[in-house]
């Protein structure tokens, strides 16, 4: 038998509390079983079980080997079974969470898509702005965008962030264009986010300064403080994402272009236990795919 095998062997003995029930559900002679267990230590060299007629138990060092060979065992089931799907069309239930912003101008047009390529797929979108806690609220995976928090989660980036600040022609013909970001506290800036202190980040010449900021305006939706922009209402710092279409027809234009902001990411994110999940991974290889292809 191969070492994997002995290793399910030793694994089930554990795990039944003895050699009959583990032949039993394996569908082995106790003797086979017991012989292949001992031939195990045998080549490992150490004694992984206490042997006695009224109880079987682990070592300290089987104890050892049983945690890291069930986990082992486990890694070879699911690559085996994504392997063997790669084959087959997604198919089921997808409980998915966005930012509003992203989900309304990217998801919008991206998730009808996939749905047409996999006819048997079903979707369930929920767009918001806070931080849902995917395992006790029961999302399959999340869109994030910037800097991840620490987590237990599996993060796979999508696509870079670019920020940019901006306003419109006419705000920056009534009230001047700022030269550095010192001045930005001298205008009037629209702020994107729920905190009550923002602070906008900048690098020159490889240092960083931060600008805190308390504008009049502050909203947790990218496209309304957007649009407040394109009224010259005054200036923000949105993703190009958000901003792209507005910069390019030239309803906005970028300001302080000598100053760089943070580059960040759009990452998906899904729990630990989803990590073979054929859908899942297909979502993602997708979006990342369309994503790329946008810019």
């Amino acid at each position: 038998m191969s070492q994997l095998e002995d290793m399910q062997l030793f694994v089930s003995v554990l795990e039944q509390g003895s050699f009959t029930a583990a032949a039993e559900v394996l569908g082995l002679s106790k003797q086979f079983v017991s012989r292949r267990v001992a031939a195990l230590e045998a080549r490992l060299g150490v004694r992984l079980l206490n042997r006695s007629t009224r109880k079987l138990s682990a070592t300290a060092l089987g104890q050892s080997y049983f945690e890291r060979a069930r986990r082992i065992l486990q890694d070879v089931a699911e690559t085996d079974m994504l392997v063997s799907e790669q084959g087959a069309s997604p198919r089921g239930a997808l409980r998915l969470a966005a930012p509003m912003s992203f989900g309304t101008l990217h998801l919008s047009e991206l998730l009808p898509a996939f749905m047409q390529r996999y006819p048997e797929v079903n979707i369930e979108l929920d767009l918001s702005d806070r931080t849902v806690d995917l395992l006790g609220e029961g999302y399959d995976m999340a869109i994030r965008i910037g800097e991840l928090a620490d987590s237990s989660l599996i993060a796979r980036q999508l696509a870079p962030l670019h920020m940019v600040t901006c306003a419109s022609p006419a705000y920056l013909a009534k009230h001047g264009e700022p030269q550095t970001p010192d001045d930005l506290r001298a205008h009037e800036c629209m702020l994107y986010g729920h905190s009550k202190s923002v602070e906008w980040h900048y690098w020159r010449d490889g240092r960083s300064q931060r600008i805190a900021l308390h504008g009049r305006y502050r909203v947790n939706n990218g496209e309304l403080v957007r649009d407040a922009a394109i009224a010259g209402l005054g200036l923000t710092m949105l993703p190009t994402f958000i901003v792209g279409d507005a910069l390019a027809s030239g309803q906005l234009v970028t300001v302080l272009e000598a100053y760089q902001m943070p580059a960040g990411k759009v990452y998906a994110v899904y729990p630990q236990h989803r990590q073979s999940s054929l859908l899942v991974q297909f979502l993602i290889d997708y979006l990342r795919e369309a994503l790329t292809s946008q810019g």
